[in-house]
């Protein structure tokens, strides 16, 4: 099974680096010096990474026979894939390759229904996944264990603890202007009442 690994983005210095937006979680082994990678579009690859160092927070990856910064900016935008074995699981029970996540159902710790997760967006931040409801709309469901309660495998769902407004729009809490206003309102009279008695506002300490 082809899995993408990285994306590579704009060249790093005048020898041949290139930074790269890393797609898996486990970088020291699919990215370490040796591996060959497919690519996408197919006609860049494969290609053989020579170096790797990571640079400012960011990998840094050089490939064989890529020596200059014409032919690393050249690469701007390529898809880096590794071939996995399907049966293959991560190391920490707690981490799952993309592919052992689509297309599980998403469902409420009650059961109810969300949808399908059919894709997995990979932030700078966080993971999300991409859950395709029944009647063809998409909700973006951060992966975080506040909210991702579970994934059972073996029943091929994921169970999910939303905050209001996350699924249902309408669960949504919206404050009015006027509740600001009263808040408002009621601050000031706290903080007079503060003046005249010589106790602290609320939130000092």
């Amino acid at each position: 099974m082809q899995l993408v690994v990285a994306r590579i983005g704009r060249a790093h210095g005048i020898k041949g680096e290139v930074t790269v937006e890393v797609r898996t979680d486990e970088p020291e082994l699919r990215l370490g010096p040796g591996a060959v990678l497919a690519t996408e579009p197919a006609e860049r690859g494969p290609l053989t990474i020579e170096t790797g160092r990571v640079h400012s927070g960011r990998l840094l990856l050089r490939f064989e026979n890529v020596r200059d910064r014409t032919a690393a900016e050249a690469l701007r935008n390529t898809l880096l894939i590794a071939e996995v074995d399907p049966a293959e699981l991560p190391e920490d029970p707690e981490e799952f390759y993309d592919h052992q996540l689509i297309d599980l159902d998403v469902v409420l710790a009650d059961g109810t229904e969300i949808g399908r997760i059919t894709e997995i967006s990979h932030l700078p931040s966080q993971d999300l996944f991409i859950v395709e409801r029944p009647d063809g709309s998409e909700v973006m469901i951060p992966f975080v264990e506040e909210i991702v309660a579970g994934i059972d495998l073996e029943e091929q769902r994921a169970v999910v603890t939303p905050p209001p407004g996350l699924i249902d729009d309408s669960e949504a809490v919206v404050a009015s202007a006027r509740d600001a206003d009263d808040a408002d309102e009621a601050d000031g009279a706290d903080a007079a009442d503060a003046e005249r008695t010589g106790t602290p506002e609320k939130g000092d300490a």
